[in-house]
């Protein structure tokens, strides 16, 4: 019965992260994801788990049918998946909102909320019925009781992340490649009713008949039912009714997803528009004229003799077309990250496209854009950066000070570099201004010459030339009549409109008082300004929380955690009361130091080496794999430990020590890590994943063997009451990580400041963990 119970216990640590993975993605499609929605999502995911793994979790010592809970529980989660799935793409479409209109940040919260509800509290209360079905079946050797209990924890713990870990590998690489999502989550149900079958066999003989015999019924007959689905094709045809009822009003003809994203297409007449994650990219054989024209003739006219031109993604369909009409155009290297959207585009091709990625001059990358620029040889007369706002981490890597230096080293004597971001001609709100500055701001760090052409897409051009960049209208109207060029908008009169001082002078005008700040790298404040602009769009009624964000530093982060640390010190003064706060306390902060490691090894990753995206799976999995094998460790000596706080201490300060430590790790190894085809850097990450890992999982055992020897209960201690409590703590610590990392401290203070953040959490837990112990 013990290896059933591990069994069901590994895949529960499975299901959870495909599960977890697949509402996210699905939930970006639907709200058009940004780091802001990603970082509710997340955090929804993570309290509901909470709510489950505690309120739950803690009745599982009231119960008498325990390994008949786990199972109704596992079939409650089972059913709730493919559900939510399906709600998650239809949701819209229930509330009256049509597909492309976007939501508020209050709507996204609360409907991904109860979206997660069934699905994520089901699963965070099989963490702590797990714990306790595991305690009842002890190896044959047996082991003391409270040593047992935290050691049943500790490995339950470890088995779920182990889980966890292949869950995350198989969706990487084995089903999101081949399969969509309700055809995944259907077989995950299978899967989990198959082992609610292989649990309940054991008991048939010895369980009442309403209670392990009714449930084994009920598996067994789900479990026919879900395979008749899969085996005959219903999935499917749930599948296309999902999508069908997701994009009400248009034809949706392809949608897939791939390692990189969602990709979808809809037909209206004989127009295309392809979507990226729910976001429109692209629209063929009649594109965005306006956009298109500005973005290409006033950059190439520019020039004296375009000959060799970069086109960094959303070149297909319009962009290299217009770019092609110039005689002197030798070469176009055109940098696309995922392969998909060229592919989707090859297949739903018009002549338009076809004449343009088949033209000879064209040599097109199926690779992500910053990593071409840092290996090409060549240089450019234009690089154009056809991304039009740092709206998340990827994206702003194209919008920062060291991006900006790299293309200038790319450039030829007189060659410009060509960005766009959000405009108007009628009125600039302080998030536009903000996010227009900033970028400016980023541009002169980099260029002596930037030229700005106001609109309702801002244009503008960077270049070591002052030449490049002070071309008047009367010589761009000269070379557009001499390299006779057929366009549909752009005419000398358009140009002159264009580039009239008049519309600068109200431009600069509006910028006065907006920020001074610059894009960087490891301090990305361009996407908070970005996500700030979107909030002011769809949730205008959060401007002023967004403007309290910008405003966080340090020093008050640090005065307010002392001031709660004395507070909380001085209301329980009484040693015992204190050691049961200051444990699961401890656990809290642990659980946000946690996910500002995972954010910030993402964040550092994607700047560097945004071109392999699959290895941001890979960091996942070695975290959760270094939390396995921390706990595992732990959990091996926990018997012999006497004093569990001398250790408990330690671990504090090793995760206090690292969190301070791993900024500067980064900044000394840049030099080193910035070399995307060698080996020893990605090897770093992976290591410092691992660690990061280890020492949150060393923590988890220890905690609960001192939270269960401080319960002294006539019948023993409560397994699963601390189980619940522990788990719940580790991930509100996620929660509080997820949300206030992903959208105020990574973005506003950068990569040191958020850890150094994390450090100062650690440092507040463990004094007044030692308070408790040492008086």
């Amino acid at each position: 019965m013990r290896r059933r119970v591990i069994l069901s216990i590994l895949v529960t640590g499975l299901s959870g992260i495909i599960a977890e993975v697949l509402l996210l993605r699905e939930l970006l499609i639907t709200f058009y994801g940004n780091e802001l929605s990603i970082g509710i999502i997340l955090a929804n995911w993570l309290i509901l788990e909470a709510i489950g793994a505690f309120f739950l979790g803690r009745r599982i010592e009231r119960l008498s049918w325990k390994i008949e809970a786990f199972v109704l529980l596992t079939i409650i989660f089972s059913l709730s998946f493919p559900a939510a799935i399906y709600i998650a793409r239809t949701i819209k479409g229930i509330i009256g909102v049509i597909p492309g209109e976007g939501l508020g940040l209050v709507p996204i919260m609360s409907l991904s909320f109860l979206i997660l509800s069934a699905v994520s509290i089901s699963h965070g209360a099989l963490f702590t019925f797990g714990c306790k079905i595991y305690s009842l079946y002890p190896t044959p050797k047996g082991v003391s009781e409270k040593g047992g209990h935290a050691a049943s924890i500790g490995k339950v713990y470890i088995y779920e992340t182990l889980g966890t870990t292949a869950g995350g590998i198989g969706l990487t690489f084995l089903l999101i490649p081949y399969f969509n999502s309700l055809e995944i989550s259907f077989a995950v149900s299978l899967l989990n009713v198959l082992l609610c079958v292989y649990l309940l066999m054991p008991l048939w003989r010895k369980a009442p008949i309403f209670a392990a015999r009714a449930l084994t019924v009920a598996s067994v007959i789900f479990l026919f039912l879900i395979s008749f689905m899969l085996l005959s094709g219903q999935v499917e045809k749930i599948h296309r009714l999902s999508i069908k009822n997701q994009w009400k009003g248009q034809k949706v003809i392809y949608y897939r997803n791939s390692i990189y994203g969602n990709v979808a297409v809809t037909q209206r007449g004989e127009q295309y528009t392809f979507f990226a994650d729910g976001v429109p990219i692209i629209n063929i054989p009649v594109p965005d004229i306006t956009f298109v024209e500005e973005f290409v003739h006033i950059p190439m006219l520019s020039h004296p003799d375009p000959r060799n031109i970069l086109v960094i993604s959303g070149g297909v369909g319009g962009v290299i077309n217009e770019i092609l009409k110039y005689p002197s155009v030798k070469r176009v290297d055109y940098a696309e990250l995922d392969p998909l959207i060229l592919e989707t585009v090859e297949r739903y091709t018009t002549p338009s496209t076809k004449a343009e990625l088949s033209d000879p001059r064209v040599n097109v990358e199926r690779i992500d854009g910053r990593f071409f620029v840092k290996t090409t040889p060549d240089k450019y007369d234009l690089v154009l950066v056809g991304l039009s706002n740092p709206s998340d981490l990827q994206v702003n890597r194209f919008f920062t000070r060291e991006f900006f230096v790299l293309a200038k080293n790319k450039l030829n004597k007189e060659g410009m570099l060509v960005i766009n971001l959000p405009g108007s001609l009628t009125y600039l709100d302080k998030e536009l201004r903000d996010l227009n500055a900033c970028i400016i701001n980023t541009l002169k760090a980099a260029y002596p010459y930037v030229r700005i052409i106001p609109g309702d897409n801002n244009l503008f051009l960077a270049s070591a030339s002052p030449e490049a960049i002070s071309v008047t209208y009367l010589i761009l109207a000269d070379r557009f009549k001499e390299r006779n060029l057929k366009v549909s908008l752009i005419t000398p009169a358009y140009i002159e409109y264009k580039l009239s001082p008049d519309w600068l002078n109200w431009f600069m005008k509006s910028l006065e008082g907006a920020t001074r700040k610059i894009n960087l790298d490891f301090l990305p404040i361009g996407v908070f300004y970005s996500v700030s602009f979107w909030n002011a769009v769809f949730a205008p009624y959060m401007q002023k929380a967004f403007r309290v964000f910008e405003a966080v530093s340090l020093w008050p982060v640090f005065i307010s955690l002392s001031f709660f640390t004395v507070i909380f010190l001085s209301l329980i003064r009484k040693t015992s009361r204190l050691a049961r706060f200051s444990i699961p306390l401890c656990v809290t902060t642990t659980g946000f130091a946690g996910m500002i490691f995972n954010l910030a090894l993402i964040f550092a990753f994607q700047v560097l080496y945004g071109y392999v995206f699959l290895w941001i799976g890979f960091l996942i999995t070695i975290l959760m794999f270094g939390i396995s094998i921390g706990g595992w460790v732990m959990t091996l000596f926990l018997g012999r430990i006497k004093r569990a706080a001398i250790p408990f201490i330690e671990t504090e300060l090793s995760i206090t020590l690292f969190s301070a430590a791993l900024p500067s790790v980064f900044y000394l190894l840049r030099p080193y890590l910035d070399h995307p085809a060698a080996l020893l850097p990605q090897i770093i990450f992976l290591a410092l994943s691992f660690f990061s890992g280890f020492l949150i999982g060393l923590q988890f055992p220890l905690a609960n063997k001192m939270y269960l020897d401080l319960d002294m209960r006539p019948k023993g201690p409560d397994l699963g009451g601390t189980a619940g409590l522990l788990y719940g703590s580790d991930l509100v610590g996620g929660w509080i990580g997820g949300i206030v990392g992903g959208i105020i401290l990574l973005p506003v203070l950068g990569l040191a400041g958020a850890c150094l953040v994390a450090a100062m959490f650690k440092v507040c837990s463990v004094i007044i963990f030692a308070k408790s112990i040492y008086g």
